[in-house]
């Protein structure tokens, strides 16, 4: 076994994974796991700059984070950041100060390596007939990859929950106007994908992360997030059509309510229930595997 920890830094939140790792039975045992919602990338998309008030957030996280690798005793760490570091022109400050709290330099990864470690992440339990096609729905950018044991295919694409809710000024509830227009960019950027990505070949389609894993949690009626239950969930098209219509159609206050929601997620939930059904609209999907295994997964065992 090796002590790894792996963070994820993305555009809505920062996420900690610290694990035992056997590589030769391929067991990756969690020993802590916790997100904080920061918010990274607000205003990116418009001022293409970080905010000082998110890079305070995040490194606020960080400080959290660095002890609890030191509890557990991690021998390796890694730390990988995602779309809103990658797009904005003072990535500098925020490198800079994640090397002073945790010791490594955040690596700001292509589309492709983050399409990759997701992959890895969500399907090395699964036993699946053919191909999968793994959808990692995040804050700034949506992942689309096509493999079995191996990335066949893959493609980043710039749409995700909070860059199309303050892209679309996204109101409560939302406008036909606002979600036909946040409808046209992602089929647009499904266009792009399906430039190099079989999109309608899987027969398996499996989502990620919080929207994913959220509207998931919502389908199941859960009274509370429960990991256990969502992870390698099955919801039907038809659900994510419900979930979907219902939190496009809630005010903050409705949404609020619902016990299963992050206080985070609250604002840019909608959104990305839309991407998440535009996606499976698509794709002729009946239903989608659910994953809490994800691109965290995926970096842990990269180091390993």
């Amino acid at each position: 076994m090796t002590r790894v920890a792996a963070i994820d830094c993305g555009t809505n939140s920062i996420r900690l994974l610290v694990a035992d790792a056997d590589p030769a039975t391929g067991e990756l045992v969690d020993l802590d796991r916790r997100m904080t919602i920061v918010r990274l990338g607000q205003g990116v998309d418009r001022t293409g700059r970080l905010a000082p008030e998110a890079l305070e957030r995040t490194f606020a996280a960080c400080r959290e984070y660095a002890a609890v690798i030191e509890e557990f005793g991690a021998e390796r760490l890694r730390f990988v950041a995602t779309s809103a570091s990658r797009d904005a022109e003072n990535r500098d400050a925020f490198v800079q100060g994640v090397l002073d709290i945790l010791g490594v330099e955040p690596e700001v990864i292509t589309g492709d390596q983050e399409a990759e470690f997701s992959f890895t992440g969500a399907t090395r339990e699964l036993h699946a007939d053919g191909d999968y096609l793994v959808v990692d729905i995040g804050g700034g950018s949506t992942e689309f990859v096509v493999g079995s044991r191996q990335v066949r295919a893959a493609r980043s694409v710039d749409v995700g929950c909070v860059r199309m809710t303050e892209r679309h000024h996204l109101s409560d509830p939302a406008t036909p106007e606002q979600i036909a227009a946040i409808r046209a960019d992602v089929e647009a950027a499904l266009d792009l994908a399906e430039r190099t990505v079989p999109l309608r070949e899987p027969r398996t389609l499996v989502g990620l992360a919080g929207s994913v894993t959220t509207v998931a949690a919502i389908a199941l009626d859960l009274d509370a997030y429960d990991s256990a239950a969502i992870h390698h969930s099955r919801i039907s098209h038809d659900e994510v059509k419900r979930v979907t219509e219902r939190l496009l159609a809630s005010t903050h206050e409705e949404r609020t309510a619902i016990p299963v929601l992050h206080p985070g997620r609250i604002d840019v939930i909608a959104a990305g229930a839309l991407v998440l059904l535009a996606v499976m609209e698509r794709t002729g999907a009946l239903e989608v595997v659910v994953s809490e295994h994800d691109i965290l997964d995926g970096i842990a065992w990269s180091i390993a």
